[in-house]
């Protein structure tokens, strides 16, 4: 059972970290690694002196906050309601519906986006038009990319994400609600004093791993939602990498952008894993 997971992270998440090689290179793949020339620290000198960088890194950053302070928290609020629910019916039906936004792709999920807040024929501009109120540019005003991004990401994947905080939630002793109960806890307090702490060990770990991605967004859906009106605060180092990197075929410059997120990542998960350690948490390792 362990070696298909086990052959995937050695296919594709070790052997390629040789490839990091030519960030310190000019690569040119009809050279290969030994073949091309050695730049040293150019390609980091290059990105870090883009005038560029200081917007990229303020966008990435505000939206994972976003993500952290935001998405973060719905799976856990989701999962504490789903387990109050005593109808088994009635949660496995909720629960049902509320996985099926997750095996939407990106593309579908924006469309529905755009069907629902275009300026013109958007259904909800439709319905401020019609209660006499003007039409909002959801999609094309940059003050409403944030809030839309942060939207889809709770509306598809925060019953997925529910998952493992529902399993962890089915490991407590129901022992401890009677218990509670004895001792004359409402429902409310079921929660705060039973619930969450079953939950906490699993928040802080996840919480540390999220870190890890502060700086990868997805490529996909921030591109897909991105035009040049909302550029100034959409524009984000994964898009920017497609854009100047991948397209132009700069590919040892792509890859010194990865390399730059990846240490950030690996930067805050260790300093993350050692706080979480010193106040008594189990952490990553």
């Amino acid at each position: 059972m362990i070696l298909p997971g086990f052959l995937f992270f050695v296919i594709f998440k070790y052997i390629p970290m040789g490839g990091l090689v030519i960030a310190f290179q000019e690569y040119d793949p009809f050279l290969g690694f030994q073949g091309s020339p050695w730049v040293g620290l150019d390609n980091f000198h290059r990105l870090f002196s883009d005038p560029d960088f200081g917007m990229l890194l303020r966008n990435t950053l505000f939206l994972s906050g976003l993500n952290l302070f935001l998405f973060f928290p719905a799976p856990i609020l989701l999962a504490v309601l789903l387990n109050e629910v005593s109808r088994s019916w009635f949660r496995k039906s909720v629960q049902t519906i509320i996985y099926m936004p997750h095996f939407l792709s990106w593309v579908i999920v924006v469309n529905i986006t755009v069907v629902l807040f275009a300026t013109q024929d958007g259904g909800i501009n439709n319905l401020l038009d019609s209660l006499g109120y003007h039409r909002i540019e959801f999609l094309t005003d940059s003050h409403y990319f944030r809030a839309l991004y942060v939207f889809q990401n709770i509306w598809k994947e925060s019953g997925w994400s529910a998952i493992i905080f529902l399993a962890a939630l089915a490991g407590v002793n129901p022992m401890l609600y009677e218990a509670a109960v004895i001792d004359g806890a409402s429902r409310w307090r079921q929660v705060w004093h039973v619930t969450l702490p079953a939950l906490k060990s699993t928040i802080v770990i996840l919480f540390i791993l999220r870190l890890g991605q502060v700086l990868d967004l997805g490529f996909e859906h921030v591109l897909l939602i991105q035009n040049p009106v909302n550029l100034n605060v959409a524009d984000v180092f994964d898009t920017y990498v497609y854009r100047n990197g991948v397209l132009q075929g700069n590919f040892s410059y792509s890859t010194t952008v990865g390399v730059f997120k990846s240490a950030i990542g690996l930067v805050l998960i260790i300093l993350a894993n050692r706080l979480a350690k010193a106040f008594g948490q189990e952490g990553v390792y």
